[in-house]
Order: C-alpha cells, then structure tokens, then sequence
C-alpha cells in the first residue's frame, strides 16, 4: 500500500477552522499522482501521448475533520473496476492513524478522440 505524508495549510480551512470539504479531494489526486510516479507512470507524459486518466466519480465519506498544521497520511491501492475502469481506494488519517476520510476515485484512460480505452500502464499497477 502507497502512503504519501501532508501537512494542513492554514489556507486549506474554512471559517470553522477545519480543512474545507474541496480541498480533500486536492489532497486525494495530489496522492494519486504521487503513487502513479512512484511506479513509474508520470501523468504528464500520458498526456503528451494524448492518453489522459480521466476521474468519472468520486465518492467520499467523511469522518473527522482535519484542523490547521495537522499532520497527515493519503493511502493509496488500485482495484480493476472492468476492462478499462480503475478504482484508487485512498484513506486520509491523521498523523496518530486515526481515519478522517475513506474515499474510492473510479477513472479510466482516453485517447486523444476522448474515447474510453484500456490502460497497459494502469494494468501494471495491479499487479
């Protein structure tokens, strides 16, 4: 399993003073693409052979709150959805492991028609 460590900017929170309920899923893809480098997919030159990894849905369930300069992990896994979909299953807990949020981002690869396509390089990431 992928662990990627954060830290909470004071800009990331709202008024209540808790991280803002969009920055989470900042948190999540910067996680991703952290993960999909560390196996040697770099996302931007996918993008430059006009394969783009597209998010078509992204369900998360809050927990607890993160809070100003809290120290935090994203988790990462990947589990095959079908032929061409890929789901990133992430968790975010707080430094002393607690869960704050478990989130599943299902996506899948486009070519440059936009068209939905089987991803070698995903597939790698299963295994």
């Amino acid at each position: 399993m992928f662990k990627y460590p954060m830290r909470v900017r004071d800009y990331e929170c709202d008024v209540q003073r808790v991280v803002n309920n969009s920055v989470y899923q900042n948190y999540l893809e910067h996680a991703r693409h952290e993960f999909l480098l560390s196996k040697g997919v770099d996302f931007s030159a996918l993008a430059e052979m006009e394969v783009n990894l597209m998010v078509t849905r992204v369900e998360m369930d809050f927990k607890r709150p993160l809070k100003p300069k809290d120290d935090f992990y994203v988790t990462v896994e990947v589990e095959k959805v079908s032929r061409i979909q890929y789901a990133f299953v992430q968790k975010i807990h707080h430094e002393n492991d607690e869960l704050m949020v478990s989130a599943r981002t299902i996506g899948v690869a486009v070519n440059a028609k936009g068209r939905p396509m089987a991803s070698p390089e995903l597939d790698d990431l299963l295994v």
